[in-house]
């Protein structure tokens, strides 16, 4: 007979409490393989609920085949197998994961603070798109993105960065990791990728996780030197050449035609120019492109939106020349698009609107006065010949140097006992790194203007004493 009691169940329906009873009592064996349940009506009166929640437990035992029904005779237990368990499933154990450390200065991340972003224009543009295009929305979005979002891109690359590229060009991405990983789908995965070393370790990963061989290359004072990449086999080489990171080098013009020279010299050589922040260099004018000086189309360009707008947008895009344009519509053009349209359409009428160029010139203003302010407190009293910051007014980073016999590991711990959070420029290196020691990396776009003050100063200063 089975005897169940509902009075602990909770806002639990009665059904899936009844399924959940006997499906245990399978499972434990308290009731046979074989054994055959009691008869919808007889179940229901001796429980004392409704035959149509037997009906509907015993339906979804049978739908998972717990049991099944034979007819004219009723419902069975069915075996489980030598799998099935033999004591009672207990719940999983699971543990609230510990809230993050909260720092009060934060320079390792280039998050957004909620009043640099756009809301009210974003949601404005937003809301008017549902109204009048939504069908356009619900619509399939080919596979390297909406059409009025590359147009928009394409404009906008004509006006900010004078690159003149056809929109059917344009892939759109989930962020500049995903991009990368479909590039060895599109160019090979039995070529050899050369990235920067140090760099952004996330895409020498990205490359790696897409079954690529991927080469950390030294840099010199000028890049990547085209014999490094002979040396390692490169085919395809991944560089940030108006910014990069983390050291804020710029590529000078000669190294430039070198690396324009290695790719021309064999077929399949690729550039892939990752411009991330080049929008909103702080000082001078905006160092021209490594694709618009590029005559045999062996550059690809990436760029993102993470520093103009914000990382969590998630929108990248990657600019291909024409032969491998025609490629990836051949190869990839199965892909569904991994950006919401609803998020492309918006996007697309941020740019057209001219939204996204006031934006800009708007960041650009405070975030120099925050790298302004920034500087001013690291070269104030408290600090004074303790540092040297190593700054070259290019982008969203630069770098600082500590005078200090701390090692990086013993000051990075310093520093977040204070409620700094800082990453050392040892950090980004694949291979080596110990030219890099005591230097860290200072993001500065998410700081709050209201906390550069001599508090800051005086923190750093304490954590730079050897005790």
């Amino acid at each position: 007979m089975l005897t169940y009691s509902f009075a602990q169940i909770g806002k639990k329906p009665l059904y899936e409490a009844l399924y959940d009873f006997i499906r245990e009592d399978i499972r434990t064996g308290a009731i046979k393989a074989g054994e055959r349940l009691p008869s919808r009506r007889a179940l229901s009166a001796q429980l004392g609920v409704s035959a149509i929640t037997v009906e509907a437990a015993y339906g979804q035992l049978i739908a998972e085949g717990y049991c099944h029904a034979i007819p004219k005779r009723g419902v069975f237990a069915s075996s489980l197998g030598a799998a099935a368990p033999l004591r009672p499933a207990t719940p999983p154990v699971t543990s609230e994961a510990p809230p993050p450390l909260q720092y009060r200065y934060d320079f390792a991340t280039g998050n957004v603070r909620p009043e640099d972003f756009p809301f009210d224009t974003w949601r404005r543009l937003m809301r008017r798109i549902q109204n009048e295009q939504a069908a356009d929305l619900l619509s399939p979005v080919p596979a390297h993105g909406a059409p009025v979002l590359r147009d928009a891109i394409a404009a906008h690359l004509g006006a900010f960065r004078g690159l003149s590229v056809p929109a059917e060009n344009i892939v759109i991405g989930a962020g500049s990791e995903q991009l990368t990983m479909l590039l060895p789908a599109l160019l090979g995965r039995d070529r050899t990728y050369c990235v920067e070393d140090p760099g952004y370790g996330r895409i020498r990963r990205a490359y790696e996780a897409s079954g690529a061989t991927c080469v950390a290359c030294p840099l010199d004072g000028a890049g990547i030197a085209p014999e490094t990449l002979r040396g390692a086999g490169g085919d395809i080489l991944h560089i940030s050449p108006a910014h990069h990171f983390p050291t804020g080098r710029i590529m000078p013009i000669s190294r430039r035609y070198e690396l324009l020279a290695w790719a021309a010299e064999r077929e399949g050589r690729y550039i892939v120019e990752d411009d991330y922040d080049s929008e909103l260099r702080m000082t001078g004018r905006m160092i021209p492109t490594l694709m618009s000086i590029d005559a045999a189309g062996r550059v690809l360009y990436m760029n993102t939106f993470s520093k103009t707008l914000t990382p969590t947008i998630r929108v990248s895009y990657l600019v291909l020349p024409d032969t491998l344009a025609a490629r990836f519509r051949e190869r990839l053009g199965f892909l569904s698009s991994t950006v919401s349209s609803f998020e492309q359409y918006t996007l697309a009428a941020f740019i057209a609107e001219g939204y996204l160029e006031k934006h800009i010139n708007r960041m650009r203003s405070k975030y120099r006065r925050r790298r302004e302010s920034l500087l001013a407190v690291l070269k104030s009293e408290p600090l004074r010949g303790k540092l040297e910051i190593q700054e070259r007014g290019a982008g969203l980073h630069f770098l600082l140097h500590f005078h200090t016999e701390k090692s990086d590991e013993a000051l990075t711990a310093a520093l977040a006992a204070a409620g700094i959070r800082m990453t050392p420029l040892s950090a980004y290196y694949a291979q080596g790194g110990e030219e890099a020691e005591h230097t860290f990396v200072m993001n500065y776009t998410g700081l709050d203007p209201a906390l550069l003050t001599e508090e800051l100063a005086t923190r750093l200063a304490s954590c730079l004493q050897v005790l």
